[in-house]
């Protein structure tokens, strides 16, 4: 009997349209899991789910490219900030959805209360590498979650990252779950570090653990402290610390790069 893969098992799902997913989960209020998942195992993780799995589909695709540039000082004060667990700090990027080549500004805050807030806005895809068109956005929502200290003319590219993502509608817990393959990260006019082998899978659910979480615990995967951004440039640059996500870098996410990509610790 021939061994069925996990976009078979995908191809297999009941689609869900985006209008559908976004009216029955929203998901505006929820819980993020992120576990690292070897692509070899990640079909039997989809087998353990059900068939009512529902996929999300999109002019007829069930998955879809992703490009994010992050922007960060000269001092690379965003990324210090979550490396040291700083109680105020930010993140901006563009991220852009190559298949309908729509891009938005996003820029993410945590402010005194340690409440993070996401908000963006529509930005053109030919200048997702930059700023100078964002009429003031990132000033303001820097302004509004009290981050001082750092104006949007100094923020420039640090790091880009690609992947395909698919996502999964839940019904029993109307909760949602990403899986992002094709990983590569990349500094702008530098290397690139690709984990062909590796998957990101994200559960989205409320306060209690949605059934893709125990089906990962199930496997043995146990949520993971990786940020796209924070993990991808501590991989790339080792000289920079890197302690809160060390473990993960050492463990699943440095051995999983291409022999000749190894980056010396």
């Amino acid at each position: 009997m021939s061994r069925v893969s996990a976009r078979d098992t995908i191809n297999e799902l009941e689609p869900i349209s985006l209008d559908e997913l976004n009216e029955t989960a929203a998901m505006m209020t929820r819980v993020d899991r992120k576990y690292l998942v070897p692509l070899a195992q990640l079909d039997g993780v989809l087998d353990d789910l059900g068939a009512s799995t529902r996929v999300l589909e999109i002019e007829g695709l069930r998955a879809s490219e992703y490009e994010s540039v992050y922007f960060d000082t000269d001092g690379l004060e965003s990324y210090l900030a979550a490396a040291r667990k700083r109680r105020r700090r930010f993140k901006v990027r563009t991220r852009t959805y190559v298949d309908s080549e729509q891009c938005y500004l996003e820029v993410k805050t945590r402010g005194g209360r340690s409440l993070t807030v996401k908000e963006r806005v529509e930005h053109p895809v030919d200048e997702r590498s930059s700023l100078a068109s964002d009429g003031g956005y990132v000033d303001f929502a820097l302004a509004e979650a009290g981050i001082g200290g750092v104006e949007s003319h100094e923020l420039h590219p640090s790091m880009v990252t690609r992947y395909e993502r698919t996502t999964l509608f839940i019904p029993q817990s109307n909760s949602r779950a990403t899986i992002d393959t094709s990983l590569s990260w990349s500094v702008p006019g530098g290397d690139t570090i690709t984990t062909p082998g590796l998957v990101v899978v994200e559960t989205k659910s409320g306060s209690t653990p949605s059934p893709v979480d125990k089906v990962l615990w199930l496997h043995g995967h146990r949520p993971a402290n990786i940020s796209k951004y924070g993990t991808g440039m501590a991989a790339m640059r080792p000289d920079l610390p890197s302690n809160k996500w060390r473990r993960v870098l050492n463990t699943q996410l440095l051995p999983a790069l291409a022999p000749t990509q190894r980056i010396a610790s």
